[in-house]
């Protein structure tokens, strides 16, 4: 198991992470709502087809009673190569009901055929200042971490 992490723009942020399964095993792993269920989301509802949409709902904990919500669009869907979302995370609790919207663009490459190597590029506007910026990464980092530790 290896990583990276960088933060290639004010816009984009790519981490790339080798998981030790193979390929077909990862890509289902972002696109079975069940599997979803075990390591990204609460519940998770995803049509698993270029132009479906999905939601994903965590919900709220004593650090944070609100439940987060994320839906969006799947743009581009290539089975065990490519998935391409659209990520809107709506804060309700937030005055404005801000949205923060990104683009996530998956890749993943088999390594030999038990590994699997994954790098996943969070695009979007500038984070609104450096800790937001961390923040994402740190997630992204912990949900390819808890993606590893089903897999493996």
């Amino acid at each position: 198991m290896s990583d990276s992490m960088s933060g290639d723009s004010e816009s984009q942020i790519t981490l790339t992470r080798t998981i030790g399964a193979n390929v077909s095993d990862v890509f289902s792993a972002w696109t079975d709502p069940a599997l979803i269920e075990q390591w990204q989301a609460d519940e998770a509802e995803l049509d698993a087809f270029e132009g479906g949409e999905y939601r994903f709902i965590t919900f709220g904990d004593e650090d944070d009673d609100a439940d987060q919500v994320v839906t969006g669009e799947i743009l581009t869907f290539v089975e065990d190569q490519r998935l391409v979302m659209s990520w809107v995370h709506k804060d309700e609790e937030e005055e404005g009901d801000d949205e923060l919207i990104f683009v996530l663009d998956i890749l993943f490459e088999p390594v030999g055929t038990d590994q699997t190597r994954v790098t996943l590029t969070e695009r979007g506007l500038a984070h609104a200042d450096p800790q937001t910026r961390i923040f994402s990464m740190e997630a992204w980092s912990a949900a390819l971490e808890q993606l590893a530790e089903l897999m493996e």
